[in-house]
């Protein structure tokens, strides 16, 4: 779509301006707590962008457009239903907030909730999603450099993981949430801009005529395969916000009163973005486009209408989504590892500098480790992404019942994630992917309260608060943390 040298060029200066930005926003995480969740003082601006700067991934951007163009207007549809996650996370990131205020992870949160074992699967399940996610978004990389701009795969996907492990180790949180903010406001211009080209070059009579004509199931209300993907994405949605230490730590890093705003305006903010990207994808038939690959029709629609500057707006716009997840995942994944693993498990009398030390050698080791695995370019986007699906869909229970209903209990909780997932792999398998996540949410759901109704707990919020019980680890390492 550009020249390889336009596109170095494009790479190299995103590139810089990510690090410098990363190192400037950065120079505060001056301790842990500036480290893993800039200080928890984040404010409504900055924790709506990063919260929807995270949330447009690659996938939003790539899968969106593939979703319509296999799947129709229904898969369109299916994939904003994602907006959910944000949109109903709010209130629970406001209930985190006041029920936990010295929290670090949503790993703190299933351990005093429901105990050692179930903390262990949760940990299990979380950390595999969140690098199932890791590699989707370093094979998007690649393939998104090679494809606009000629980058051989591995050298674009090197690059992308390179350079948000660059600035992430350097400031944590705070720079994630800055580059974020940045990114947000590219993305949107992006979209908008090539919203707008498209409108101007292709009526949606002409659209409307020729799916008619051409392809009239994209146009079924009935069709079974994308109805599921509707349900099935919704609940994906929500399992990957409700259970993921990625919007859990910002909840702990915004101020009391921002997360339920920020997470609510975030929401409404990101459902229009895969419609549009979606409505795009309808169009290529329109605009006589030749889509060899589905995944990439967005790109293939924007360098169409608007030219080489098209596929310069999607190169930026496509960097940024990929930067503004790969270093959430990066800092939010290292923060789990480093806080439930390392200091609840291992060492719990390290220091601060022992401590940033082994966050910054986790946030390198899961860059490489996703390297490696990228490397081979494992299976499409969705296949892989999906595959976490049925897990993450199982945790959707354990955590909203147990932040508002007395009665859950870990019996519930550690059958409801083990029951939801093995049934929900196997219908990935069996049926398809697009109806894991939907049957390892209800499996879930039905063993949560059905334990929580004849086994019913009474706990006490306050035990959420480990400063207020006097927990013994948390007294011995308080002068670390605070």
């Amino acid at each position: 779509m550009i020249s390889q040298e336009t596109g170095w060029i494009l790479l190299g200066a995103l590139s810089v301006l990510w690090i410098l930005l990363g190192i400037y926003w950065g120079r505060k995480a001056k301790s842990m707590d500036g480290f893993m969740l800039a200080g928890r003082n984040v404010g409504l601006a900055f924790g709506t962008a990063t919260a929807m700067a995270t949330w447009v991934t690659s996938n939003t951007t790539m899968l969106a457009p593939q979703f319509a163009l296999e799947l129709g207007v229904w898969g369109m549809l299916a994939y904003s239903t994602a907006a959910f996650g944000l949109l109903l996370f709010a209130p629970l990131a406001k209930r985190i907030r006041s029920l936990m205020p010295g929290g670090y992870t949503s790993g703190d949160f299933i351990r005093l909730r429901y105990g050692k074992a179930t903390w262990i699967l949760f940990l299990v399940i979380s950390i595999f999603y969140g690098f199932t996610w890791l590699i989707s978004m370093g094979m998007a990389g690649g393939i998104l450099m090679n494809a606009i701009a000629g980058i051989p795969y591995a050298t674009g996907m090197t690059i992308i993981l390179a350079v948000c492990t660059g600035y992430t180790l350097f400031g944590g949180l705070y720079a994630v949430i800055g580059t974020d903010y940045i990114q947000s406001l590219i993305i949107m211009a992006g979209i908008v801009v090539v919203g707008i080209a498209v409108m101007n070059k292709v009526d949606l009579d002409t659209v409307y005529n020729h799916l008619r004509t051409d392809k009239p199931m994209l146009l079924k209300a009935l069709q079974p395969a994308a109805m599921m993907a509707v349900f099935n994405n919704l609940l994906f949605g929500l399992g990957e916000v409700f259970h993921s230490n990625v919007w859990w730590s910002r909840a702990f890093a915004m101020r009391g009163e921002v997360g339920k705003k920020a997470y609510t305006l975030a929401g409404f903010a990101w459902l229009p973005i895969p419609v549009a990207a979606g409505f795009i994808a309808l169009t290529s038939g329109a605009l006589g486009i030749n889509v060899t690959s589905p995944d990439m029709v967005g790109p293939l629609v924007a360098a169409n209408v608007l030219g080489k500057a098209g596929a310069v707006i999607v190169f930026a716009v496509f960097f940024c989504s990929l930067a503004s997840s790969v270093d959430s995942l990066l800092a939010s994944t290292s923060d789990l590892i480093t806080e439930d693993i390392y200091r609840k498990m291992i060492n719990p009398s390290a220091n601060q500098q022992q401590l940033r030390k082994v966050s910054a050698g986790i946030i390198i080791g899961l860059a490489v480790l996703a390297w490696l695995v990228c490397l081979p370019r494992i299976g499409t986007l969705a296949t892989v992404l999906f595959f976490a699906g049925p897990m993450v869909g199982s945790t959707i229970w354990p955590v909203a019942t147990g932040l508002y209903w007395k009665k859950a209990n870990a019996k519930g909780a550690i059958w409801g994630m083990l029951a939801g997932s093995l049934a929900g792999l196997a219908a990935y398998f069996e049926l398809g992917w697009y109806t894991a996540s939907l049957v390892g949410a209800a499996v879930s759901m039905v063993v949560v309260v059905a334990f929580s109704y004849f086994f019913p707990d009474n706990f006490d919020w306050r035990r959420l608060d480990e400063k207020h019980h006097g927990d013994a680890a948390q007294k011995a390492s308080s002068h670390v943390f605070h």
